[in-house]
């Protein structure tokens, strides 16, 4: 797989606090990938650390260690630490190495849990290890043409969701409190 893509390790983002003024990003851990977005208890880093650890929207974010999972950053900007890999690739599109880290998903948990003693990871050398089998280009244009439009919709609905979810919080409050009256709008 490393012939795919590049899997860059994050950083250790205690290293990286924000000085008194400075602006932050909230960093992107395990926790606030399995929930999908950062919250008010995540931990803040400085905003000046280096862009290739700067993550957006739609990137995508490997869990290499405790719980490992693949998936598509929708939570807004942040910082990437340590224990996460961002994949990304020069040579192939996000759909492909996307797929290929997924596929080979279930065999990297297998290896981590074998050589648990406290917390599960796999190294580099096993990202090495696993196969890609690289289609003709006529392959390979045919299935992204199929897969990639997916992938987009998955990311847009959920960076949506996420968009929606804030709005409902901030509204809410206000709805309950009375300070936002609605009962003169038509549905």
């Amino acid at each position: 797989m490393l012939d795919i893509a590049d899997y860059l390790n994050g950083l250790a983002m205690q290293k990286y606090r924000p000085a008194e003024g400075e602006n932050s990003l909230p960093v992107l851990k395990i926790k606030e990938l399995r929930q999908g977005m950062c919250d008010p208890n995540s931990d803040i880093c400085s905003a000046s650390i280096k862009p290739e650890y700067v993550i957006q929207d739609g990137d995508v974010i490997f869990s290499w260690s405790g719980s490992l999972l693949v998936d598509f950053w929708c939570g807004g900007t942040c910082g990437l630490n340590q224990h996460l890999f961002k994949v990304t690739s020069s040579k192939y599109d996000k759909w492909f190495y996307y797929a290929w880290t997924n596929h080979h998903l279930q065999r990297f948990i297998a290896i981590a849990a074998d050589k648990a003693t406290t917390m599960g990871h796999i190294k580099r050398e096993e990202l090495s290890k696993a196969s890609v089998l690289i289609p003709s280009q006529d392959d390979y244009e045919r299935i992204g043409g199929l897969l990639k439009p997916i992938y987009d919709l998955v990311i847009s609905n959920r960076i949506e969701n996420v968009r929606l979810a804030s709005l409902r919080d901030e509204l809410l409050p206000q709805l309950m409190t009375g300070q936002i009256d609605v009962t003169e709008v038509e549905f």
